[in-house]
């Protein structure tokens, strides 16, 4: 079964920090955006391997963000 996650990238001190919106627990770092993503990736897959192996059921994906504007 194909799933779709949403990622949301947060600019820190040192680079970037990658999480899924409906799975927290997945969340990486890296220096540049490209490398964060490339690293969530990566985290991601390794923790449907881990759920796997552990007969754990996998956060569904497919959420919708949107942004809301909002003069301050």
């Amino acid at each position: 079964m194909l799933s779709n996650y949403t990622a949301k990238y947060t600019k820190i001190d040192y680079g970037y920090m990658g999480q899924l919106v409906e799975w927290t627990e997945v969340v990486t770092e890296g220096k540049t955006l490209e490398e964060c993503r490339e690293m969530l990736k990566d985290a991601l897959y390794e923790m449907v391997a881990a759920y796997h192996q552990q007969n754990e059921e996998i956060p569904i994906g497919n959420s919708l963000l949107e942004q809301i504007a909002v003069e301050a």
